[in-house]
């Protein structure tokens, strides 16, 4: 497994992947090993992302897990760039509308952030709500898709 810290806008990002499969994008340190093909494929993406060029991400991602905690990172990935959702939203979505603090900690526990936009997520009130890499870069995120079409114009 390598593991590679990648610095971007809203600050140091680490990336945790095998050969075949992205395992993990995190806000906590972890020991930079080097990188590989999926690390290269992943950081590529990420600089897309953050200079408005990319709004999908196709990387294969192993997402571990239980078998709740898959069902709302897949409807996570469902979020459409610069779209939110409430955890409502995301409980309603898989068929379990009384599990409000399920998919709160399932988010919680996403270990692919970013590519698994769990901070699409906000309160039913419209606040932002828990993000593992603060509220700050939550709005910092949320933010800069909404700049998409302002910047991407902008950029040709």
């Amino acid at each position: 497994m390598n593991s590679y810290k990648y610095q971007s806008k809203i600050g140091d990002i680490y990336i945790q992947a095998d050969e075949n499969w992205l395992y993990k994008i995190s806000y906590s340190p972890l020991e930079e090993t080097n990188t590989n093909a999926i690390i290269d494929e992943t950081i590529k993406q990420l600089d897309e992302y953050f200079s408005y060029k990319r709004q999908i991400f196709d990387l294969p991602l192993c997402m571990k897990g239980t078998e709740f905690q898959k069902q709302v990172w897949n409807e996570l990935l469902k979020i459409p760039y610069s779209q939110i959702r409430t955890y409502k939203d995301i409980a309603t979505a898989i068929n379990n509308p009384k599990a409000l603090r399920a998919v709160g900690n399932a988010n919680n526990k996403n270990p692919i952030a970013i590519i698994i936009p769990c901070h699409r997520v906000i309160g039913a009130n419209g606040d932002l709500i828990g993000y593992a890499g603060g509220l700050d870069k939550k709005q910092k995120l949320l933010d800069l898709e909404k700049m998409w079409k302002i910047a991407g114009k902008l950029s040709y």
